[in-house]
């Protein structure tokens, strides 16, 4: 496995750079270690951008050094670049498997913003991307066991999450919570204030809503199949609720207490990724705790 760690001066950086130390990984897994220095800010002064590239090398040279010490292999590297195209291109190049992002965003006001690095990368990135965010205490997440909640909708991308999961090694004692969300209708159009019954034929939504849960009790079942065959410690509870997907998967993180959200992505391209209002791109944004999104591997 290739993981791309992108890390800054930051606090935020600091614990993707814990985290990635603390957790298991495959036998074999390298990481990269990379800081890309935004030339906008020293427009005015480019003398003082050599000086940000030494300050970049000494982080990721010292990000390295610690993923060394704690048995890993890691290269690093620091260059000149836009961030959010910077590292989604090296990605490409390197071949990564991963990306681990810390997120800066601290308040709703920070989340809602558009343009931060981490939400670049979520988009742009060929590969799975991680949200990293520390625990309630401030220390790696997988320095404990983890409470791990997989959000399926039943898709190929849903059954890659699952088996991303299932296939790696994860800290002794960690479980895995399974919620897939049976998603209300409603109309998009200038009526949407009154009952639907007023809009659609009760036989028809009761016809859809029983869909929306044999289609959300099945993607639940698949994916318990799924880690079942891997041997894990599968939490029982709800696991269908009924609402919006990005409120549903939020409400029942808090709730648990989980520790990293593992979701799958739908892989668009192009200007599809340009829209907001993502399942996947809603959840990593707004959720307490760390959010890995993965990517379907490419044939």
């Amino acid at each position: 496995m290739k993981v791309l760690l992108t890390i800054d001066t930051s606090q935020a950086s600091k614990y993707v750079v814990e985290e990635a130390a603390a957790r298991p990984w495959p036998t074999g897994t390298v990481f990269s270690v990379v800081n890309v220095v935004d030339p906008q800010p020293f427009a005015k002064l480019p003398l003082a951008i050599e000086d940000a590239k030494r300050t970049g090398q000494e982080l990721v040279k010292a990000a390295a050094e610690m993923l060394s010490r704690s048995g890993h292999k890691a290269n690093y590297e620091s260059f000149v670049g836009f961030p959010k195209s910077g590292i989604a291109e090296y990605a490409r190049e390197w071949g990564a498997d991963l990306v681990m992002a810390g997120s800066h965003g601290q308040g709703a006001l920070k989340r809602f913003l558009l343009g931060s690095v981490a939400q670049g990368i979520l988009r742009t990135a060929p590969c799975s991307v991680e949200i990293v965010r520390p625990s309630s205490q401030g220390t790696p997440a997988s320095s404990h066991p983890l409470k791990i909640l997989l959000a399926t909708d039943g898709s190929e991308f849903s059954v890659a999450a699952a088996n991303s999961i299932a296939s790696r090694p994860w800290p002794k004692g960690s479980q895995v919570k399974i919620v897939s969300a049976v998603e209300v209708v409603v109309p998009d159009n200038q009526i949407a204030g009154y009952p639907l019954s007023s809009s659609f034929p009760v036989k028809l939504l009761e016809d859809l809503m029983t869909s929306a849960r044999t289609h959300a009790k099945e993607a639940v079942e698949h994916a318990r199949g799924v880690l079942a065959a891997a041997k894990w410690n599968v939490a029982d509870s709800e696991a269908t609720p009924l609402g919006d997907p990005r409120i549903v998967v939020l409400d029942e993180a808090r709730q648990w207490g989980a520790d990293l959200i593992v979701m799958g992505s739908h892989g668009r391209r192009g200007f599809d990724r340009m829209l907001l209002g993502s399942v996947s791109e809603g959840v990593a944004i707004h959720a307490h705790c760390s959010v890995e999104v993965i990517r379907k591997p490419h044939g």
